[in-house]
């Protein structure tokens, strides 16, 4: 009852300043009170909601109008100055964007962050609460849709000409519930009102055909024709770089079906859903992120995702290049010079016939012209050594949706056959790898991976690593036809989103000690931190700052947990999702030998240990069994442990539940170590390494992926190093195989410990099956948990040790911090417009 009457008492305070603030239009208001007005303006003439009602979600909503204005004319303006200049533009097609929100970004990015605080204080909020309003953008999974969220940031902070292109999820991945059962999914809800930053294009609009089949003209021409046609409509989302004019557009397509191809007389009949069958399906198109494909259907739904992304953006970069010749005629041969295309991963391989497709089909254009203008259009970057996860796909599901660009690939793979059997006769007998059809009698498949290093002018990894294994492994014997065609471009992350916005009271901190904030654009300013790591000084400030990011992450915990962490214990952090090879499940066994010992030891013993809390966040794949059962365990593991009286003092375990950007954005500045433990070789990259080493976080982590880099960057004695190495690891699994593993007793104790039943009455043994025998699916630990376990335990010994001395911690935080320049996106990006797209900047006069 009191609850009620204070925010009663509130909301009528709220209306009597609202009164006071004029009501006024202004898209380009700067000062508070002028953006006050305008916020009001919103709240009133861009309404969504009841009139009179100004709680925090009306506030948000015109909030982000009142911002969105500003974003507006820098937007128009960047267009009508890349339209008058005509330079050669990227166009980067993913199938994720992991955006988060977006307020925060963009009102620091356009550096309006306290004009804003100070409006919304005149209006009675504080903006940290307004943010808290809006949901994560539901458009990614996990680390290849967040890169090309930072990839976006900063190809408009330099200013270069380029556009994201991805699909507008109704749904996205899923929202992660923890119940007693483990995780539940249901469906995010980001779209269930609206999103106040994304603009509708009405006048964008390209059809899209699937299903049907080829006619042959009499001239020898071929026209796919017939199947079912659903629209594309164009939504942009403006995208404004860090302190610059220019703001770009992320492109996302929407699945709509035509008026006519609702059946007006069998709805009249009372044959409701077949009457809008078309419609149905044009709406699953973008109705969720990654559909589960176990049936046909399922398939077909994803390779219509796939071919529905490639196709409008085409569709819509061949437009607009024509738009920009202003009526003179096409010189097509032209095209790659105003145009590259970079394909996130292989979900957009169809590009490649797509391409092909418009421009001998509807333009007119020979064979060899129209492959050489693909070939120095497109570029292909590889996320992945996971035999899983390089795409194959039914050459009958292909067939059947896709008939003329089967066609097209049959061509491609023909051709390459021929270009090795009369240039590289040494290569005769790799053939059947190298080919981009795979005829296999019994499963007939297109290697998308093949397609894409046969057809692109480049090829990227994202980790000198990962990058050395591609060429060595997994693309050999391309090398040898391809010398010049791979390059590395190592990952990197937006350091606005990642420390200026995300952590304010270490980016203050950064800036006084380096006379500048220059570095939030130039981030190899940092290295000068150096110099001051030994300062008593800076230590103190630095450990304030860590503890109010931790007091506020504890806080976050208590909310959505309802449990209880102390800030002054080491907080260990690993995010991100859940995969066997991630290797989670290393965490938790670690964290129950570790609880086992505790409860071993007499009272005082215990008080001479490191109390640590350990947190594991991150969504498993709705169908991935085992991913889901590390879950539970982690679970169980916490409701023994945070309610055992004797040990909750020295460890505490929590799952942190649906994981996404915002709640990274309180993990990784409250976290003191991070743990990147993936079975070296595996992880092509990783980011978060990134995110938590420039927050001051250190790392205990493999030789794997950007780790390496990391290490090298920071020191590696500021690293906490354990695990085989990638050249070791195909020996470590042959010997397993022949029986020769030799388990730690730790590591034999811990798993016989979750057997007990100690953390309930759940069946564990089909998990901790993967990590016995010596071969077979599903068993003979082929992640080698295991081997690496009693390196992983010293390691955190190691850890336990470093941290009792708080001057020598403090000083690797700052050191870790003071390495991370190289790890800026702004490099990343940097490389890939210089090397692979041959663009330049085009900065907003």
């Amino acid at each position: 009852m009191a609850d009620t009457v204070k925010a009663n008492g509130r909301a009528t305070d709220r209306v009597q300043i609202l009164e006071k603030i004029p009501l006024v239009a202004n898209p380009q208001a700067k000062e508070p009170a002028e953006i006050a007005s305008n916020i009001k303006y919103h709240a009133h003439y861009s309404p969504h909601f009841s009139p009179y009602k100004f709680e925090p979600e009306q506030a948000f909503y015109a909030t982000a109008e009142s911002v969105r204005d500003q974003l507006i004319k820098q937007w128009n303006d960047t267009y009508s100055h890349y339209h008058k200049v005509n330079p050669k533009q990227t166009y980067y097609l993913s199938m994720e964007y992991l955006q988060g929100r977006a307020l925060t970004n963009s009102v620091g990015n356009l550096d309006v962050q306290d004009a804003y605080a100070n409006a919304l204080k005149q209006l009675g909020y504080a903006l940290e609460e307004i943010t808290e309003q809006e949901k994560d953008a539901a458009l990614g999974n996990g680390g290849l849709g967040r890169l090309a969220s930072c990839f976006l940031d900063s190809m408009a902070t330099l200013s270069l000409p380029a556009w994201g292109y991805g699909l507008r999820y109704r749904y996205g991945l899923f929202k992660q519930l923890m119940t007693k059962t483990g995780q539940e999914e249901i469906a995010e809800d980001w779209l269930e009102k609206f999103s106040p930053w994304e603009i509708p294009r009405h006048d964008v609009v390209f059809p899209i055909r699937f299903f049907g089949q080829v006619e042959v003209n009499p001239n020898g021409s071929r026209k796919w024709v017939g199947g079912e046609v659903i629209q594309a409509v164009a939504y942009d989302v403006p995208i404004p770089g860090y302190k610059t004019k220019n703001t770009n557009s992320l492109r996302l397509w929407e699945a709509k079906a035509r008026a006519e191809d609702f059946n007006l007389f069998e709805f009249n009949d009372g044959k409701y859903e077949s009457a809008a069958l078309i419609h149905s399906r044009a709406q699953q198109i973008c109705a969720v992120l990654y559909p589960g494909d176990a049936t046909e259907d399922g398939k077909l739904l994803r390779l219509k995702q796939q071919y529905f992304l490639c196709s409008a953006s085409l569709q819509d970069i061949i437009t607009r290049f024509k738009e920009r010749l202003g009526g003179k005629d096409i010189q097509w041969l032209e095209f790659p010079s105003k145009v590259a295309v970079q394909l996130n991963d292989t979900h957009p391989t169809l590009s490649i016939p797509e391409l092909m497709r418009l421009l001998m089909d509807d333009e007119g254009l020979g064979w060899d012209e129209a492959w050489d203008i693909t070939n120095r259009t497109i570029a292909y970057t590889n996320h992945t050594v996971l035999p899983e996860a390089l795409e194959k796909w039914s050459q009958a599901v292909m067939w059947k949706l896709l008939p003329r660009h089967m066609e097209i690939i049959e061509e491609v793979d023909k051709r390459f056959i021929i270009m090795i059997q009369s240039t590289k006769p040494e290569l005769e007998g790799k053939i059947s790898d190298l080919r981009v059809l795979d005829n296999n009698p019994q499963k007939p498949v297109v290697r998308m991976a093949n397609l894409c290093v046969v057809s692109a002018h480049t090829v990227n990894g994202v980790a000198q690593l990962h990058s050395d294994i591609l060429k060595a492994e997994l693309f050999s014997d391309y090398v040898k036809v391809w010398p010049t065609k791979f390059q590395n471009k190592t990952n990197g992350i937006t350091p606005r989103r990642w420390l200026r916005f995300c952590n304010p009271e270490l980016s203050r901190i950064i800036t006084k000690w380096l006379k500048t904030d220059q570095w939030v654009n130039d981030l190899d300013l940092l290295v000068n931190l150096r110099q001051f790591a030994d300062s008593s000084e800076l230590q103190a400030e630095w450990e304030s700052a860590k503890l109010a990011s931790k007091q506020r992450l504890a806080n976050y915990v208590l909310q959505v947990t309802g449990v209880s962490i102390d800030p002054k214990s080491l907080f260990d952090i690993q995010i991100k999702r859940i995969h066997e090879y991630k290797r989670q499940l290393m965490n938790i066994l670690g964290a129950v030998y570790r609880y086992k010992k505790l409860k071993e030891m007499s009272p005082e013993e215990r008080k001479k240990t490191t109390p640590r809390t350990i947190m594991i966040g991150g969504k498993a794949f709705a169908t991935y069994t085992n991913a889901k059962r590390i879950v539970k365990l982690v679970s169980d593991v916490g409701a023994v442990v945070n309610t055992d009286p004797e040990v909750n003092d020295f460890l505490k375990v929590v799952f942190v539940p649906n994981y996404n950007v915002s709640v990274a954005e309180v993990l990784i500045p409250g976290s003191e170590l991070s743990q990147h433990i993936s079975t070296a070789g595996m992880e092509a990259s990783g980011t978060s390494n990134m995110k938590f080493a420039l927050n001051g976080c250190l790392i205990i982590g493999t030789l794997d992926g950007a780790n390496v880099e990391i290490r090298e960057e920071i020191g590696q004695d500021n690293f906490f190093l354990f695990g085989a190495t990638a050249d070791e690891v195909p020996r470590l699994r042959k010997e397993r195989e022949q029986g020769l593993f030799k388990p730690d007793p730790r590591f034999e104790e811990a798993k016989q410990f979750i057997k007990s039943g100690a953390f309930g009455n759940y069946d564990y043994s089909p998990l901790l099956d993967s990590l016995e025998g010596n071969s077979g699916f599903g068993r003979g630990d082929y992640f080698l948990v295991g081997y690496d376990f009693p390196s992983y335990m010293d390691a955190q010994a190691r850890v336990d040790e470093a941290y009792k001395d708080r001057k020598k911690w403090t000083k690797m935080s700052i050191l870790s911090t003071a390495g991370s320049g190289k790890f800026s996106s702004d490099r990343t990006i940097g490389q890939y417009a210089k090397e692979i797209w041959k663009i330049n900047e085009c900065r907003l006069p």
